[in-house]
């Protein structure tokens, strides 16, 4: 089970787990035809109406292990081989052990009550917004002042803190200690310190956008092929961009994108292409009772760094939420810690998409010992990540929605799910417990 635990104040996941329990499993057989291109879109689609945002990607040297087993299987009229395939994600990807640039476990500081103020319910921490917006470092002895003041968006990211910091302190404590009572936590020890970490190779996802930027574009008033991959058609050597790719079979398929290898998983579909160029869904005609989003925010780390573009909040709007989305789906936003975007998110862009019933969740990032994987109280970088969770209150088919607000179910508010972060650059956390909303 990907859920360790369930609390009031939230859930305790295993990632790992969750992706080792998702069936990849690759079946490999002797009989091939050819690649089914389904020109109905409405007919491609597959059964659930599943779509995965994109492919799993497979590295057998540094992310994966593979257990093969064969298996006779005897048709009428003749026996063929069938070699089955299972792949599990390696564990020391989740080998977070201990906090970045900390040694000192900040719910042990907590629960001691420090002279830095991090004990006291946070009243040191709103003094530092009384004075004039003058920033103060936590130390026991004595105050330091910052050599400039607070502008306005550091200003409103720490008040935001200061607001939901006993919520994630509290929450999170508790769910750490049924961790650690049922033995999915351990505490830490030197020889879990001295494990080493995997070395991870660059990721070539933003690549990948950055590619389907260059393809020229496609008359959107023609109907876009959906390219089908069943239990008698092969895997295309490379995968079209721009075109949805759908999974019917019940094995995973290794697929192939810019010479990487990928594991795209059974009964899923997806379609890679830049945020423009949308119609290929659209026209895939499936309407989805959970749309989750995790734009390229922007900020000063990505412009600096130049890994990849950012979305402006003008072109975060075009994305055609309400046209793709069920009656009272569920619409989840990530949004990075930035006043500004959250902002944006529940008071422009949520009510652009007609969602209503607005809430926020938070992901806390820890270590396998329980730990904070950054100091709760950091001024630069927080342990926490915010989700905004909303429905949409509109049927894009129809003026007026059948399913009034009042009979949608409630979400939950201000709920924390905590988990082991991936070393993986940007993978998130399981949200499967978003399906018993």
């Amino acid at each position: 089970m990907s859920v360790v635990c369930h609390l009031s104040a939230g859930w305790l996941l295993d990632h790992l787990s969750f992706i080792n329990k998702a069936n990849y499993q690759l079946c490999h057989s002797h009989d091939h035809s050819g690649l089914a291109f389904v020109d109905d879109p409405a007919t491609a689609a597959s059964s659930d109406g599943a779509l995965i945002e994109a492919a799993r990607s497979l590295d057998a040297k540094n992310s994966c292990r593979k257990d093969s087993v064969d298996e006779i299987k005897a048709p009428e009229e003749k026996a063929s081989l069938m070699v089955k395939n299972t792949y599990v994600f390696r564990e020391e990807f989740f080998n977070v052990l201990k906090p970045h640039g900390v040694a000192n476990n900040q719910m042990e500081l907590q629960q001691k009550g420090s002279e830095a103020g991090l004990g006291n319910g946070g009243s040191e921490q709103q003094e530092r917004v009384r004075t004039n917006g003058s920033y103060y470092t936590a130390k026991a002895k004595k105050k330091r002042k910052r050599s400039s003041e607070l502008n306005h968006g550091e200003r409103d990211a720490l008040e935001y803190h200061l607001k939901i910091r006993g919520l994630i302190l509290d929450g999170t404590r508790s769910l750490v200690q049924e961790g650690l009572r049922s033995g999915f936590l351990q505490p830490s020890s030197s020889k879990q310190i001295c494990a080493k970490t995997p070395v991870i190779e660059h990721s070539s996802l933003s690549e990948l956008c950055e590619m389907a930027k260059q393809f020229p574009s496609v008359n959107e008033t023609e109907q876009r092929a959906v390219c089908m991959i069943s239990e008698d058609s092969c895997v295309p050597e490379q995968v079209q961009v721009s075109c949805v790719t759908e999974n019917t079979t019940n094995y995973a398929k290794i697929i192939t994108l810019m010479g990487q290898k990928y594991l795209f998983p059974p009964k899923s579909a997806f379609l890679l292409s830049d945020i423009s160029v949308m119609q290929p869904l659209l026209d895939y005609k499936k309407k989805f009772g959970i749309i989750i989003i995790d734009p390229p925010w922007e900020n000063k780390s990505v412009k600096r760094s130049n890994r990849y573009n950012y979305l402006s909040h003008w072109q975060i709007k075009q994305i055609p939420v309400p046209a793709l989305a069920a009656p009272g789906c569920l619409v989840v936003t990530w949004v990075t810690n930035r006043q500004k975007h959250l902002c944006f998110v529940k008071n422009e862009l949520y009510p652009h998409w007609s969602v209503r019933g607005v809430v926020e969740w938070f992901w806390v990032k820890i270590t396998k010992s329980g730990e904070f994987v950054f100091p709760l109280d950091s001024f630069h970088k927080k342990p926490y990540e915010v989700l905004v969770l909303g429905r949409v209150q509109q049927n894009t088919d129809v003026p007026l929605s059948r399913i009034s607000e009042d009979d949608m179910p409630q979400i939950p508010d201000q709920k924390l799910i905590v988990s082991v972060p991936c070393n993986l650059h940007s993978h998130k956390p399981p949200l499967t417990v978003f399906q018993k909303l």
